[in-house]
Parts: structure tokens; sequence; C-alpha cells
């Protein structure tokens, strides 16, 4: 139509569930809006930009069909956003990613696509040797995507001035220096643009409503950026890192960015009132940190008389004094917790230096509040051993949390581990969804002692034995009744499949070199924040 303006940009959330849970993506995963994807629309539309967002996860889009949606819609950038449900999700994305890239450009070779996230950030001229795409982003994107939207919209687009780029010219990969990360959340971005997500289709974890709610409707949003502390399997910071640069900050230094209380509260309240959500997750990598923060979210939630179903991350060593009370008045009623290992030597080395008795005085704390706890457990850690992830599994059983996950140590781009491993010339995978904890080709990270496929086998095996146990799962029918057993039972019906473990995918025996240790990051240069007036630091109280 004449005078029809062009649209300017459309954000896509690529589909992987199928290659990343395998049989239990169907039902037992959660389908999680794609909180990046809102974010971006968000800062982009107050500054004058049209969007829209495909999700053809929660929509179940193929990588064609994908393709057909933005040849429709002819916008000026086609981002396909590299995140996912927690910061090592993005590389286990990154194949489907690669696909929707791929099939955008070949039904519309002219379209510009851009690719923007976490992995893609931690490797960002690998990805645009790899991938499809005309451009990557060095970091978080924001600026990166406002910026290149209006240069492209010129008769001769400067990309040099674009913040934070990742191009192609003269047979060469450039580079620009990116901007500081955005300071004022709740100025520039101070929501998820909710009304470009298809709300009716996202739903919890199934352990999220284990005490019998349904799991839909369900949303994910944040409080909070990044995390002050420096585990050496994390790459939370990877997307933030340029910006962080730019900011001044030092390199041993992690951003920590807050929204205020009244500007969480005021996402919540649109998801009540408008699309009817109780089940909620708080993605913040690290929420239970700051009293301040914490109590003044609960504080407005309670002065709403909401009913809530909330989870949230924490650590053992974060929780404070009457903290968990108004969590629970609130509606938190799940923490999940990096407990990861049973083995001091093992936590301490990747910078989880709080002791045994913590884990069960926290723990104890926890539940006398009321709040049902996730044990996150790590198997393959650089120190572990056979006898050490026996231990890890001992504790977990010891500890009986309502619901455990267990990981095995991956080296992470843009974490500290595949830093080592590149070092190191260990195997890493050959594919992105190799990376993926449920995936056929999940290659895990080997040891200091042994290789990836004990990793492997232990891991899954001690899933089982969990689950299984008549101590789990008659603590399971006392707290949420025999239905409830019936669908722990269901869950472990599913067997993954492990090339590794089958013999299809081969790995090396090799081992990690003791020569190259973990150092645990000194607590004193943890800087926390960015110079902004408004921010509240992780000190105060």
């Amino acid at each position: 139509m004449p005078g029809t303006r062009k649209l300017d940009l459309v954000l896509i959330n690529p589909g992987s569930r199928s290659q990343v849970y395998q049989s239990l993506g169907p039902k037992l995963a959660a389908v999680e809006n794609p909180v990046w994807a809102g974010l971006m629309a968000t800062f982009c539309r107050r500054r004058g930009l049209s969007v829209e967002i495909i999700d053809a996860e929660a929509e179940e889009l193929v990588a064609e069909e994908v393709a057909e949606r933005v040849e429709d819609l002819d916008p000026v950038l086609a981002a396909i956003v590299v995140y996912g449900h927690q910061p090592s999700a993005s590389t286990q994305i990154m194949t489907a990613s690669g696909l929707v890239c791929s099939a955008i450009k070949a039904l519309s070779p002219t379209q510009h696509v851009l690719l923007v996230g976490g992995h893609v950030a931690a490797l960002p001229e690998r990805t645009l040797r790899e991938e499809e795409a005309d451009f990557v982003a060095g970091g978080e994107g924001l600026h990166t995507l406002f910026s290149l939207v209006e240069a492209l919209k010129t008769p001769a687009p400067d990309l040099a001035r674009v913040p934070g780029l990742c191009y192609r010219a003269d047979g060469a990969i450039h580079s620009t220096p990116d901007r500081p990360l955005v300071a004022d959340l709740d100025g520039h971005m101070p929501g998820l643009a909710w009304d470009l997500l298809p709300m009716t289709r996202y739903r919890a974890h199934n352990w999220h409503c284990l005490d019998g709610r349904e799991r839909q409707p369900y949303a994910a949003l944040y409080t909070t950026l990044g995390c002050p502390y420096h585990c050496s399997f994390c790459c939370i910071q990877a997307p933030f890192k340029s910006g962080e640069h730019a900011a001044g900050l030092r390199e041993s230094a992690n951003s920590y960015r807050y929204w205020s209380p009244d500007t969480v509260l005021s996402q919540i309240d649109v998801l009540v009132n408008r699309y009817g959500v109780r089940n909620l997750k708080i993605a913040d990598e690290m929420f239970v940190l700051n009293r301040k923060h914490v109590v003044g979210i609960c504080d407005r939630i309670l002065s709403r008389g909401y009913d809530l179903n909330i989870w949230a991350y924490t650590r053992v060593d974060t929780i404070k004094e009457a903290m968990l009370e108004k969590l629970k008045a609130a509606g938190f009623n799940w923490l999940a917790l990096g407990i990861e290992a049973g083995a001091d030597r093992v936590r301490a080395n990747v910078d989880k230096g709080f002791a045994q008795e913590d884990i069960y005085k926290v723990i104890a704390r926890v539940r006398d509040a009321g709040i049902n706890i996730i044990g996150n457990y790590i198997f393959g850690l650089p120190e572990d051993d056979l006898q050490t992830m026996q231990a890890t599994l001992d504790l977990a059983r010891d500890l009986n949390c309502e619901f455990a996950n267990f990981y095995s140590a991956m080296a992470y781009p843009g974490s500290p581990l595949h830093a080592l491993a590149v070092q190191q010339n260990i195997p890493l995978p050959k594919q992105w969804t190799g990376y993926a904890q449920h995936s056929k080709d999940c290659l895990p990270l080997p040891t200091r002692y042994i290789s990836a496929s004990e990793v492997l086998r232990f891991r899954d095996e001690a899933f089982v034995r969990y689950y299984t146990s008549q101590c789990y799962l008659g603590m399971v029918e006392k707290r949420f009744g025999p239905e409830t057993v019936g669908q722990i039972k269901q869950m472990t019906s599913y067997r993954l499949e492990r090339d590794l473990l089958s013999g299809k995918l081969q790995a090396p025996a090799v081992v990690l070199s003791r020569e190259q240790a973990i150092r645990p990051a000194n607590p004193n240069s943890i800087q926390v924040g960015l110079p902004e007036p408004t921010a509240v630091h992780a000190g105060e109280t």
C-alpha cells in the first residue's frame, strides 16, 4: 500500500525443544516466553521503531515456516535472538538459530539478518564465519539493534558507526566498539512487550506445579541482569562484557543491574490482570541477594493480595535472616539452590566455597518457611572423580529436596571452563546441540580424573536413582499427594538416547591437565552495578 511504513524489526525466538529435550519436550519441559526478545522489543519501540516477534518455540514453527513469516513481514532487519531459559541455553539453541538464519537467506537473499545473544557475544567472529547471517552483535545487543536498523534505512549504511557490531567488509570481518550497558533499566526498558507474544502458549515446568495447579498461564521476567559471582562453569556475563569494558569496569568485575520494585510490580500487574498469570518465574541468575530489592518486591505483591506461585534462583550463602518468611508470604513456593557438589574441594575449585554444614542449615531454614527446594547438582566438575560424584549423589539423596536437577559439567562458550578446555585442546561438541544436557549428542567435559563418558553415564544413572528411591517418593506423597507420585514415575519412564554411551559418538579418553587449575575469583575484586544514580547495589541492605 502506498505510503505504508516498512516494518523496522522482527525479533525471532528459534524453536529447538525436540533437539534439546528429546522425549521430555512435548509434555515435561517448560514453554517459556522469550524474555530477552520481549525486552529488546520494548527498548526499540521506545526509540520509535516498529517491532514484531516470532516465537517459533511456542508456535512450534520449523525454520522454513519462520522464513515465510519473515518474507511476509519484510522488515528492515530480522534479528535471531540466541538466548534460552537460562544462560547455558544460549549455546544449545545455536543449531536451531543457524537453521533459521539459513532458511531466511534461502527464501529472501536480500533480507538483512542479525544474530544476537549470549552465545554469539562469546564467539562473535566465529559465529559470523560459520553462519549465513549478515551481522552479529558482540554484546548485549540493545544499542546494536536500534543503531543497525537506523543505519540500514539510509542509502549508504555506515556500519562502522553501529556500536557492538561484527560485520563483513572488503573480504574481512570487522568489529566496532560497544557502548556502555544500559544503566537506567526503568527508563529505557521497563518490561517486556507482552502484547507481541503468544501468551496463551506458555506453560510452567512440571515440578513448578507439583501441588496440582494448572501449568498455564505462565510467564518469566527479570528483576535484575547479571551476577556478581564468578562461578567457573557459568557464562552469564558473556553478553555484558563488551558493555562493561565500555563503561570502564575492571576485567575481573561483573555488572549487576536492577529494575526498581515498582517497575517489577507494574509488569506483574499486567501479567495477573490482563493475562491471568499465576505461575511466575523470576529468571534472574541471582534473585535472592539484595534484601532491599527482594523485600521491596515481596511487600508490593503482598499489598495487592495476589495469589502467585513463583520460583527463583538463590545461593546457599545469600539467604539472609527474615527473607524467607517474606518470600513465602508473597508466593515464592520454590527456590532453586546451586548446591553443585558434595565434596568441599570440588565446590571450592569452582568458586562455591560454602561449607557442607551451611548447606544443611540453609535447606532446613527454607523448608521451615514452607518453601520447596530445587537442588541443582553438577557432575564432572574439574576436581570430580567417581568417589566425589558419588558424594554429590549421596548429598542429594540425604537432602531429599522436592526436586533436583542433575547436570553434567559443560564448557559453555563465555565461561572460564570453555577457555580452559580450548587452552588444553579438550574435545568439545561438534554440534551446538551437544552442549544441551538432554540431547542425543550431549558431550560433557572430562574431569582431571575421569572421561566424559563416565561423567554422562553417572549423571543419567544418578537421575534414575534419585527419582525412584522410596525415600524421595515417600516424601513427595506426604507433601503433594499420591497423584504427584504418579507424575514423578511417569517422568522417570522417559529414557534419553545418548550417542556417547551407545558408541555412536566417539570421544577420546582424555582428562583435564592438573597444571591449569581454575582459580576461584578474589571476592574483593567484585564490582557490582553501573555508575547510575538510581541503582540499588548488592552491598545495600
